[in-house]
């Protein structure tokens, strides 16, 4: 017979305390004594929290916050995703409001069309642009201003990029170029322009040649203020917009495409003063969003508290199980007490945390990181609505949904990976074949968007209309293209992913009639015939003994 001194000197703190009885080898009776505390502890862990209360009257605080949660959190998206619609609406306001002050002749929807074809209009609108730019503060209905570095205002760069040398003479088929690009700049400050005189060619010594030209790029900066913010009671943000007005030849093709980009900043005022009660308004929603905090704080200290007790009764299921019954408890029943559903609030918490203390700071004007708080927030808040199917899922009529989801997804993930293989051959073969000929295959994006819209029955008609019939054979090809990419996807793969779905669907309706398979862990627990309002699992609770430690000569072992 081992020694059991050696025997419990090799093992972890966590292994003694859940093995330290059965390695006395106790009686017949102790080890049914041990073997129906474990099945009572093992049903009183995966009960629903009513029948937690009705076995140890614990009040269910998790549901509860979880209640609370979902009502703050969509409280504190809706005001934070309100204020942020206020701030991209001030950004692509702003953007269309440049385009059509330093742009000559622009309409909207004209980005993709707006153009010059003749050196005239080259050098009209790069003056156009210089001159709006320096009567800027005359003409713009707006808040803008020239932004100042120091007590000097920013100038304008008038930067054109060209070969170092070229000789092209496509009339005799002949041409000598040097591919490295040079490039020349011109600054023009906000005070040049006197008496309202307008800046043009006999003023600047600005020329382009045409032939060697690559590009023409404008680049200045102007400030604003978003001050529709104070009517809903919120501080101003500073902006700052680096603005560049880009010529484009590189195609050398007779037409030069402008474009106009703005990149936004948003800043903290330097100084700053509102009258009325926008403050102490900011005060309550920072005191709201610090409750948020806390709430989410609790949610994740209880589902941590929930995982690492799940964590536990795992090792101990799985000793019990590898002592007494010389097996292996399988995997899929070890991960019965890994509960998805915590860990799915955690991570929402976590995130709901991240973005509220962002959020704060957003409103205290320390940071300005909009778009990232409204990220945090929305997924934390879709999290946390999913979080929510956990407590359906208790009821046998409304978790038909979570069932079928489980049991389908290994089987949806190998189909989709096959599925992936022919939908990217399509991707890659459109984007090669039909890019230079159709709109929507200009970039592997918009080839996967094309077709994922194919899949769903959308605008199918407009993708066969929009090919351009310059080759015979590229617009056949596209015909066979199309017509087989629809057949198979909608006809084939996509009848097929429903198939998989109902068929499973059908497989959980019929466990749900006739009874589900019973796992190992299952069966085990199955046998313990108590009721939660039995009395019994309060008696388990009041107790301090440990379930595999409570022999008095336990101690004295280790």
């Amino acid at each position: 017979m081992e020694n059991p001194e050696v025997t419990m000197s090799s093992c972890s703190s966590h292994d003694v305390e859940n093995v330290c009885s059965y390695k006395q080898h106790p009686s017949i009776s102790q080890e049914g004594l041990l073997e129906d505390q474990l099945r009572r502890k093992l049903k009183f862990f995966f009960m629903n929290p009513c029948e937690k209360f009705w076995a140890r009257g614990r009040k269910p605080w998790k549901l509860g916050i979880q209640l609370l949660k979902i009502v703050m959190v969509t409280v504190q998206l809706v005001i934070f995703g309100l204020s942020n619609q206020m701030v991209v609406a001030f950004k692509e306001e702003n953007t269309i409001a440049f385009k059509h002050l330093f742009l000559k002749g622009y309409m909207d929807r004209m980005d993709d069309t707006y153009a010059v074809y003749t050196q005239t209009d080259v050098y009209d609108q790069i003056f156009f642009a210089i001159n709006q730019y320096l009567q800027l503060p005359n003409i713009s209905v707006g808040n803008h201003a020239y932004e100042k570095r120091g007590a000097e205002e920013t100038a304008l760069a008038i930067c054109q990029q060209f070969y170092k040398r070229g000789i092209i003479c496509p009339g005799n088929d002949t041409f000598d170029i040097d591919p490295e690009i040079v490039t020349d700049c011109l600054y023009i400050e906000p005070i040049t322009p006197l008496d309202n005189t307008t800046v043009g060619k006999h003023n600047l010594n600005f020329t382009l040649d045409f032939h060697r030209l690559v590009t023409v790029q404008l680049t200045f900066n102007l400030k604003a203020i978003n001050l529709q913010t104070v009517r809903h009671h919120e501080l101003p943000d500073c902006y700052d917009f680096t603005l560049r007005i880009v010529f484009d030849n590189k195609a050398h093709s007779g037409r030069i495409k402008i474009s106009l980009n703005n990149d936004i900043a948003i800043r903290e005022c330097k100084d700053w003063h509102v009258s009325g009660s926008i403050q102490k308004n900011t005060h309550y929603m920072m005191i709201f969003d610090a409750f948020v905090i806390l709430t989410c704080l609790a949610s994740l200290i209880l589902c941590t508290r929930s995982v690492i007790k799940g964590i536990r009764l795992q090792r101990e299921f799985v000793s019990f199980f590898l002592y007494y019954y010389k097996k292996e408890v399988p995997f899929s029943d070890q991960m019965e007490f890994v509960n998805g559903w915590y860990i799915l609030i955690m991570v929402s918490d976590v995130l709901t945390i991240v973005g509220s203390t962002l959020k704060m700071e957003i409103q205290a004007k320390s940071l300005t990181s909009y778009d990232v708080c409204s990220i945090l927030l929305g997924t934390s808040t879709m999290l946390v609505w999913l979080g929510v199917i956990r407590y359906l899922g208790f009821f046998q009529k409304y978790n038909l949904l979570i069932l079928t989801l489980r049991a389908a997804l290994p089987n949806v993930m190998r189909f989709c990976c096959c599925a992936a293989m022919i939908y990217l051959g399509y991707c890659f073969c459109g984007w090669i074949v039909l890019g230079p000929y159709h709109v929507k295959f200009r970039s592997l994006n918009t080839v996967s968007e094309c077709l994922f819209s194919l899949i769903n029955g959308d605008d199918m008609f407009a993708t066969f209309a929009k090919m351009q019939q310059k080759s015979y054979l590229v617009w056949l090809f596209s015909r066979i293209y199309l017509y087989s990419f629809i057949s198979l996807f909608i006809y084939m793969v996509l009848s097929l992913f429903i198939a998989l779905i109902t068929d499973t669907y059908e497989t959980v309706k019929h466990y749900q009639q006739d009874g589900f398979p019973e796992t190992e862990l299952q069966r085990f627990i199955s046998q313990c015939k108590d009721l939660p309002n039995s009395g019994r699992y309060r008696l388990e609770e009041e107790s301090s003994a440990s379930l595999f430690c409570c022999c008095n000569g336990c101690s004295e072992h280790i």
